[in-house]
């Protein structure tokens, strides 16, 4: 299966958390791509609705309670 770039802007918030997973996986030599590579999938293969789960959360920031 072939890869696609693409940005994404993200919060600081969301970033410092990226980069702590990268040290954490700092034997891996993991990059921030790789890590949230990984997040995505784990979302994607996870058992939830995921439109729904995704809704949420985009309204939840909206609202500024997440």
């Amino acid at each position: 299966m072939g890869k696609e770039k693409f940005g994404v802007a993200v919060d600081e918030e969301i970033v410092q958390e990226v980069d702590e997973l990268v040290a954490e996986c700092d034997d891996l030599g993991a990059s921030r791509s790789e890590i949230v590579e990984a997040i995505l999938t784990a979302f994607v293969q996870s058992e939830s609705n995921h439109a729904e789960r995704v809704r949420e959360i985009i309204i939840r920031k909206r609202k500024e309670i997440l």
